[in-house]
């Protein structure tokens, strides 16, 4: 508690290095993580205050302690308390066992080694055990202990790589470095121990791209910002080793601060249950007043005339005295309107259900062997009741695999499958790939289905050997060779290495470079470029260049980027093959895939060295030196020759489009909420579907100030709402009315709407005063993309969501930086992905593909929705059935508070008589089978509207409840009044009257299935079996013999079943109660069929017809133009490269650089021309467009 205090006063921190008695003052948290919600000491207590926090359970201990009471329990206490501990066993039990696993996960993080200098000698230690102030060594592929400061590193410079997919989902390497004062330590082990540098930063906070500090050190000071910091979750790539000092530790580090804390999630049925127990309390008082009140009346007028009989004195029971005992005597009796039974059948179906949900063999990824898991028993319904999902991109939609997939060059299009006679085919398995057998550096993994681009390469096309030649030298990749001498990129981003590996395969093989060369093997051939500018890429400008002289002397500009911005800068000569290409590339996107355009410019000599001297100029200026860049980048990036463009496909996740457009049928929202950038993201919507060209309009939220976005904001409400919706912009308006007001709009809104809002700007919009107009913007919308958002980014959106729209929200997601928005809904689904284990650790429910969640929502998710609100309906119609008996009896007794029933009976009635069989409803009932469930997601309605359970409901099984109590009890009385049997003796006692109302209340109960199976007959003529077995047990004389007291009903259901006026009795009973409602079912079947009706009687009439598919929409898009570029590139490389200071120090390169060396005596594309047929006359036969 103390330090809770102390770090929310925490202003800045000051931490120094290597000393730890210095840093303990402070009080800083150690690297202990904590998710667990429990300990040995506070698991009682903490968790008996959440079980009474459900009204049911406080409502029953109160019983409990009433039946204590001997003057008003007609019922002995052993009938509550034993099902109360029972529930309240079990669900500590569950509630343990899911701590425990908390436990286990977060010891394993704990127990983590890392090496740590203590007294000047490197040990390995605990991750928990790592304070602040600590120097920690890391190598290659290690985890990051905590945040830290980075000291010095194995690579030129002091940089070190890291992916960072655990904070933000991206896998593409980010660079860091050390200072250049700490980068002199080295690995010394010394010199790290003696350094005693002093940080003065930030407090702990859950920024992931800010850092601001000052390290002292040596009698000088030295500026710190992110680029200088590691943080924790981040895995070190491509860097031998490197020291660090610990800023934040545990919770204090920007991973934890990220992640949420966890919560106790509840189902709105359960919170419905609450509202109604308290409803039926109200019920209960009522009806103990209304008998009560009888009792007084009936004491103080009929009960005097008994007193002589049972030897009363005058006066000595008060009426109203009596009344009030009475009335705690009806509320105990009355009491199983709402058995604890209840909450005990309700978490064995759930149980069931998610026993269904693991053994599902449809669920289960045999890739990776890992199936289903449903790691949470209380949620199960709310699966069917989904709104709103909130998806992450990396890993989830995606694989996060780049492929090179097409391209276009010179107008013609490589890429497609072509049969014997030319025409375009559907790939398929016979299709045979190009052999790069022949190349002996070609990616094995790589595939390509095309053969004519490989023919072109063989027969010399000039435009397809300077497309090549620009994917091999235009880009920021760093080659090295491993121990078997083999050729390994370290890309900076996932599509880079595809481009340049897919040049690699067709024969230009980039070799190596330092910062002044580029060496790239064309066709067995070994060039070298001169690297004589590296126009580097940002998101401004979408492209980057290269200028080189190449072995000949010419000087030229290789550029690519996004076609919108380079098309503007070709030569007005482009014009017909920039028609060509923009109708591949419309195409390319139309089919999901990243594109890039490519383009290249000859420059003269004369105009390079002008040009390079203004830029040299440039870079030596204080003011505007960005702006004068820019400026000169423009000027040479002009007059560009076009050679085509790529297509790349970040590979989708199987079965994602096809999930997708299943769950848009059903009515369920989906957002991606991705720390990429925007132009992948809205790639990656394009080719979900989530996208589509047929949407009205795509809002682009991109501000960079809180009146920025509100303008964009007030902007896109006009396109969508018109001009006076809008202009209630700023006024406050009731949450109620708001919501009304909002569900009107959204009938009178025509088309499909999208909005994508990036990070910065999602910042100010989740300020308060503009958190309304982004959540009424986005509500509207089909589909809604943030991008380069925070993991905390993510749960605010969420909760936005759920406090605006109180609607049921599902977040799924593969890596940590996924875990505080997976708490944060009221579903979390973990993928079992690239990212490690942490999403999965942190949600309710778990699989390996996306794919998997349209069957867990619109199976697993509606059957559960369909099976409680069942079970819930029948459980509070039976019950109001069995128990408002007493209080029709309690008028022909004297308001006495006697039950009607045998007490045996009524122990036994919801434990063993009818459990069964509503259990079996519960567990296995269905109204269409699983692949119809699939095939119509419409189906998914009703629990999205809650139609199948809600007050409205409840008050029907409450009418219904009442109708048959009557049936039960006055068709009985009515039959038995001065009735005489067959043997001539009256049956008209109250044992016999118990026994027959029982008999008729068991079969009326078990009678009402609509799902008839195996199961559902054991159960149910079992249950009926059971019934009457131990009827005839408890009324034997020998069970009377042994327990006199307790079992008082000795012979009578041997006499009284034996007399066929008693079953013609039941028989009438139970027709009365069950005729009415099977004629009403009937009715409404006929009159007013729902969709699952309607499918039902489809499927009977016609069980050979092939159910009719929903079909997806067509993923090819021609009717419109849009870009489909996306690059994962980020700025920053093209100055590491031209610096050297990201390379590694090798031999010195060739005296002169233009030279030409000779790979091979004999090229491989030689050995290919040998090996291959000559297809010139096919090949010449296509038109290309020559400029």
């Amino acid at each position: 508690m103390f330090c809770s205090k102390k770090k929310s006063l925490e202003v800045e921190r000051t931490v120094k290095a290597n000393d730890r008695e210095y840093n303990e003052k402070f009080q800083y948290a150690d690297n202990r993580i904590h998710t667990s919600k429990y300990n040995v000491l506070t698991f009682l207590p903490i968790n008996l205050f959440e079980q009474f926090q459900r009204v049911a359970n406080a409502y029953f201990l109160f019983l409990l302690i009433l039946q204590l009471i001997p003057e008003i329990s007609s019922l002995t206490w052993f009938t509550t308390i034993v099902p109360l501990v029972l529930v309240i066993t079990m669900t500590a039990v569950k509630d343990a066992t899911d701590d425990y696993f908390r436990h286990k996960s977060d010891n394993q993080v704990n127990n983590r080694l890392s090496e740590v200098l203590i007294n000047s000698k490197l040990q390995n230690e605990k991750w928990m055990n790592v304070k602040v102030g600590d120097i920690v060594k890391l190598e290659n592929n290690q985890f990051v202990a905590a945040d830290l400061l980075l000291l010095s590193s194995s690579e030129p410079h002091s940089l070190c790589y890291i992916e960072t997919a655990e904070l933000d989902g991206e896998t593409n390497l980010k660079v860091r470095h050390a200072l250049s004062v700490t980068s002199e330590l080295g690995a010394d082990i010394n010199r790290l121990a003696k350094f005693d540098g002093i940080v003065v930063c930030e407090a702990p906070n859950n920024k992931l791209d800010k850092f601001m500090g000052v390290l002292s050190w040596k009698d000088s000071k030295h500026s710190l910002n992110n680029e200088n910091i590691i943080l924790r979750g981040c895995i070190l790539r491509n860097t031998s080793w490197c020291f660090g000092m610990v800023i934040f530790a545990g919770p204090d580090t920007k991973l934890i601060q990220n992640s949420g804390k966890t919560k106790f999630k509840r189902t709105s049925i359960d919170r419905l249950l609450n509202t109604l127990v308290l409803w039926i309390f109200g019920f209960l008082v009522c009806l103990g007043i209304i008998l009560a009140i009888g009792n007084s009346i009936w004491e103080n007028q009929v009960g005097d005339q008994f007193r002589t009989f049972l030897f009363w004195k005058e006066g000595e029971k008060n009426s109203v005295f009596s009344g009030f005992l009475t009335f705690w005597s009806y509320i105990i009796i009355l009491n199983t309107v709402v058995p604890i039974s209840l909450y005990v059948s309700m978490e064995v179906i759930r149980l069931g259900h998610s026993y269904f949900i693991n053994w599902d063999r449809r669920m289960y990824y045999s890739g990776k062997s890992i199936p289903a898991e449903a790691r949470t028993t209380t949620l199960n319904e709310e699966l069917g009741q989904i709104e709103y999902i909130f998806s992450d991109k990396t890993g989830t939609l995606t694989q996060n695999i780049m492929t090179f997939k097409k391209c276009s060059i010179n107008g013609k299009i490589y890429g497609e499958v072509h049969d014997d006679m030319g025409q375009k085919t559907h790939m398929t398995k016979k299709n045979e790939p190009v052999d790069f057998s022949v190349n002996p550096q070609a990616d094995r993994t790589f595939q390509f289905f095309d053969h004519r681009l490989m023919e072109s390469i063989k027969l010399g096309d000039s435009k397809a050997y300077e497309f090549l030649r620009l994917l091999a030298l235009c880009h920021t990749v760093m080659s090295e060779e491993n121990s078997a001498g083999q050729l390994i990129y370290q890309v900076q981003s996932p599509d880079e290495g595809a481009l340049v590996t897919a040049a690699r395969n067709f024969g230009f093989i980039f070799k190596s470079r330092t910062p002044e060369t580029i060496t790239v093997e064309e066709l067995g051939t070994l060039m070298t470029y001169q690297l004589l500018a590296f126009l580097d890429f940002n998101n401004i400008r979408k492209r980057m260049s290269v200028i080189v002289r190449n072995p000949e002397g010419q000087i030229k500009l290789y550029c690519k980027g996004a076609d919108t911005i380079l098309f503007e800068k070709l030569h007005p000569s482009n014009e017909d093959l920039l028609n060509l290409t923009t109708d591949h590339l419309s195409e390319f996107a139309g089919e999901g895939l990243r594109t890039l355009a490519i383009a290249y410019r000859d420059l003269d000599d004369k105009y390079f060295k002008e040009w390079h001297k203004m830029l040299e100029d440039a870079n030596a200026l204080m003011d505007e030196r960005d702006e004068r860049i820019a400026g000169l980048y423009e000027e040479i990036e002009r007059d560009l020759m076009l050679l085509g463009a790529t297509a790349v496909e970040d590979k989708l996740q199987e079965g994602v489009i096809e999930t997708i457009t299943n769950l848009s049928l059903a009515d369920i929202k989906i957002w991606v909420l991705t720390g990429d950038k925007q132009e992948t993201a809205i790639n990656i919507g394009y080719a979900c579907n989530m996208l589509t060209d047929d949407m009205k309009d795509v809002f682009i939220i991109s501000g960079n100030t809180a009146v920025e976005v509100r303008e964009e904001l007030r902007k896109a409400k006009e396109n969508l709402f018109g001009q006076n919706r809008s202009s209630s912009n700023g006024h406050v308006v009731f949450e109620k009315q708001q919501l009304e007001l909002d569900s009107v709009v959204e009938e009178t809104i025509t088309g499909d709407y999208a909005l994508v809002i990036n990070g910065h700007s999602l910042a100010h919009a989740l300020e308060s005063d503009v958190k309304n107009d982004l959540i009424e913007l986005a509500c509207m919308c089909k589909t809604v993309v943030c991008c380069r958002v925070t993991p905390l980014q993510k749960a605010q959106v969420v909760e936005l969501v759920k406090n605006y729209r109180h609607a049921v929200t599902l977040a799924i997601g593969d890596g940590a930086n996924d875990v505080s928005m997976i708490k944060s809904a009221h579903i979390g689904v973990g993928i079992s992905g690239q990212e490690g284990l942490q999403a999965v650790l942190a949600s309710d429910y778990s699989f390996a593909q996306f794919r998997y969640l349209q069957r867990l929502l619109l199976v697993h998710g509606r059957w559960s929705y369909f099976r409680m609100c069942k079970f819930l309906r029948y459980f509070f119609y039976k019950n109001f059935a069995f128990t408002l008996v007493h209080f029709w009896f309690g008028f022909f007794c004297g308001f006495s508070a006697q039950t009607v029933y045998d007490q045996w009976f009524i122990a036994l009635f919801n434990i063993v008589y009818t459990s069964l069989p509503v259990l079996a409803m519960g567990i296995f009932d269905q109204d269409v089978s699983d692949q119809s469930s699939m095939d119509y997601p419409q189906l998914y309605e009703p629990g999205q509207l809650n139609l199948l359970f809600n007050k409205h409901k409840f008050f029907i099984c409450m009418a219904h409840g009442i109708y048959t109590s009557l049936v039960l009890f006055f068709i009985p009385y009515g039959a038995f009044y001065n009735v005489a049997g067959e043997d001539g003796q009256l049956i008209a006692d109250y044992q016999s009257f118990a026994v027959t109302m029982a008999t008729s209340l068991v079969i009326v109960i078990a009678l009402d299935t609509s799902y008839w199976t195996v199961i559902n007959h054991v159960f149910i003529w079992g249950s009926v079996a059971t019934y009457f077995s131990v009827l005839f047990t408890m009324h034997s004389n020998g069970i009377f013999g042994i327990f006199p007291n307790q079992f008082p009903f000795v012979g009578n259901a041997r006499h009284s079943l034996t007399q066929k006026c008693i079953w013609l009795v039941i028989l009438l009973t139970t027709v009365a109660s069950v005729m009415p409602v099977v004629v009403f079912r009937f009715l409404k079947v006929d009159l007013f069929p729902t969709l699952s009706d309607q499918i039902r009687q489809r499927q009977k009439s016609q069980k050979k017809a092939r159910p009719l598919r929903s079909q997806r929409p067509q993923t090819r898009r021609s009717s419109s133009r849009r870009s489909g570029y996306a690059f994962a590139h980020q700025e920053g490389y093209g100055e590491l490269i031209t610096s050297g200071r990201n390379m590694r120090a090798k031999n010195p390169p060739p005296a002169s650089g233009l030279e030409k060396t000779l790979y091979n005596s004999t090229s491989w594309i030689e050995n290919l021309c040998k090996k291959t047929t000559d297809t010139v006359s096919s090949f010449s036969q296509d038109k290309t467009v020559k400029l």
